[in-house]
């Protein structure tokens, strides 16, 4: 499924979401501009787990807030900043302007640090937003259950547009994250989706939402 835009109106302009987004534009521009250095610019604002774990970098918990700024390529940025457009401005909505954004800081750390410690060993460098946007995920799924999300559900050749709960949306999301995580416990260090970066950011995300938003706030605009 395709998430394409929610439901739900916002009351104020969000304009942290909106910087985040084109932080995240900016900095790929700059990855895209190194040219024959991007290899150099990954390896040196990414997040490498064993650099963290064995203390050889001492700019290695510095990247973790560059890391989450980079992308691994077009598909990757348009992907993220896709769901963080569609979820993003009602769950800064419902926080205010600057607990969005330290919600969103934390999120993107707590998701490191279980990619961290989930691949200790790994020599493979991580980056990109997912991890925060997961986080935001997990906080819409709490403050708006109720929501419709207009979707994309591919069939075979064909494709149809529906609106979807975006407790199955969301859900979904999940539950495939979460089982391709299980997949890959144990596994060859071969990179690829840091999906427990995603696990960990979601479930920090639902556990964060309510002490960061106003439960009435939220509930302002949800369709019963």
């Amino acid at each position: 499924m395709i998430p394409l835009k929610d439901e739900i109106p916002t009351r104020s302009f969000p304009i942290v979401n909106l910087l985040l987004i084109l932080t995240n534009i900016a900095v790929f521009g700059v990855q895209w501009l190194a040219g024959p250095y991007q290899n150099e610019l990954t390896y040196r604002f990414a997040v490498i787990p064993i650099e963290v774990t064995s203390g050889y970098n001492l700019f290695a918990i510095g990247n973790i807030f560059s890391s989450m700024f980079m992308h691994a390529g077009l598909a990757h940025l348009g992907g993220n900043m896709l769901y963080l457009w569609i979820f993003g401005d009602n769950v800064e909505d419902s926080m205010g302007h600057f607990k969005y954004l330290l919600f969103y800081l934390v999120g993107g750390i707590v998701a490191a640090l279980t990619h961290i410690l989930t691949n200790p060993n790994s020599t493979i460098p991580t980056v990109g937003a997912s991890g925060a946007i997961a986080a935001v995920l997990g906080a819409y799924l709490i403050l708006y259950p109720k929501s419709q999300v207009l979707t994309i559900i591919p069939l075979g050749i064909f494709f149809k547009m529906t609106m979807v709960p975006s407790v199955v949306v969301l859900g979904l999301w999940f539950v495939i994250q979460l089982f391709s995580g299980m997949l890959s416990m144990n596994g060859p260090d071969v990179g690829g989706v840091a999906f427990w970066a995603h696990i960990g950011g979601f479930v920090a995300g639902m556990a964060m939402a309510k002490l960061f938003s106003s439960r009435r706030k939220a509930e302002a605009y949800l369709p019963w």
